[in-house]
């Protein structure tokens, strides 16, 4: 998994309450395992007509948000089905961030084990958030992981608070299994004593 430090980019700003894992990465694109490719899937049906032509009005088929990092939502952001597809696919796309007045809880774990920081902020700074990011390209946003803070446009800062532990693994790009590895030493050690003690268990 790919560290999370500091990101600075365009926000897409996404008025909507109750965005749901369906919205985010369609039934349809959940038959592969792979991670990758479904980004050009993400809000398929609300990126694309039955015909596969854009929608000009939604946000991210705007030229100043095609090559967004982060996106700002409304409240409740990843409710629904638990699919691992949906951060997949926001993270395919080239999202490292959500910002959002809450998140499912599913979603929200299945975030931070793929890379991708959820932000839960009050709705009014979310609000000046989203605000800020209807400038457009222009007006990009710095996401500090280590100073637990964004930083808008205008160099305002507003802080965000997160779970140490999640942080921890965020900053040094642990997943669950990487961070299984880190014990690496003492499980081959618990291993060739158990060997020793319990030879049957290896036969």
């Amino acid at each position: 998994m790919d560290k999370f430090t500091t990101l600075t980019g365009v926000a897409a700003p996404l008025r909507m309450i109750n965005v749901d894992t369906d919205m985010i990465i369609p039934k349809q694109y959940l038959k592969t395992i792979k991670r990758t490719g479904l980004g050009r899937h993400l809000f398929d049906e609300l990126r694309f007509g039955p015909d596969g032509t854009e929608i000009g009005d939604f946000v991210l088929n705007q030229s100043a948000y095609r090559n967004a990092k982060i996106l700002i939502g409304g409240a409740n952001f990843g409710c629904g089905s638990s699919r691992e597809h949906a951060p997949w696919a926001i993270l395919d796309f080239g999202i490292r961030c959500v910002i959002a007045p809450s998140f499912a809880d599913i979603f929200h774990n299945n975030c931070f084990k793929n890379g991708i920081l959820p932000i839960a902020l009050p709705t009014d700074q979310v609000e000046t958030l989203l605000q800020d990011a209807e400038k457009g390209a222009n007006a990009t946003l710095t996401v500090d992981l280590a100073e637990q803070v964004i930083v808008r446009p205008d160099g305002a800062r507003l802080s965000f608070e997160i779970d140490p532990f999640r942080k921890h693994c965020l900053l040094n790009g642990l997943d669950d299994i990487e961070l299984t590895l880190t014990h690496a030493g003492a499980i081959q050690s618990f291993e060739d004593g158990q060997r020793d003690r319990q030879p049957w268990l290896w036969a």
